[in-house]
């Protein structure tokens, strides 16, 4: 378990990020998140969702929860995609899925002012697995 969504909510990271002025700063503060993924068993890590960028792999995955919740997990051997996956699972964690369909998942970063950080790889992939867990939520509403 990871405590994104969590004790690490959308609220929190809105203030943290307020305090920074620099890109660098901000680039810290996401490796450290990142930091806070557990590592994911080599057993879950067969299949990369994407190579994006500079080789980086991404494995991302969930779970249906009893009470109709979704439970993400992800990883990735880069720093900077894992804290923006930390990031990004500070939105989507613990959702049912007919509320994250409604949810503009990318917005988010432009509200840490993260849109001017990011290279057109990190963005690539940061697309590529908000839209993986939009075409998961959107799986459970078809059912």
């Amino acid at each position: 378990m990871h405590p994104f969504g969590k004790s690490i909510t959308s609220d929190f990271l809105l203030d943290q990020f307020s305090y920074f002025t620099q890109w660098e700063e901000r680039y810290r503060y996401i490796i450290l998140l990142g930091n806070h993924l557990p590592k994911l068993p080599d057993s879950i890590k067969t299949n990369p969702l994407s190579r994006v960028g500079c080789s980086s792999r991404i494995w991302f995955g969930h779970e249906m929860q009893n009470c109709n919740k979704l439970h993400f997990y992800g990883d990735s051997d880069a720093r900077i995609i894992r804290g923006l996956l930390a990031i990004l699972l500070t939105l989507i964690e613990g959702q049912r899925p007919s509320d994250l369909c409604n949810k503009n998942l990318f917005s988010f970063f432009l509200d840490l002012r993260l849109e001017d950080c990011l290279t057109i790889g990190r963005s690539a992939s940061l697309s590529i697995i908000s839209n993986k867990a939009l075409e998961i939520a959107r799986k459970y509403l078809d059912k």
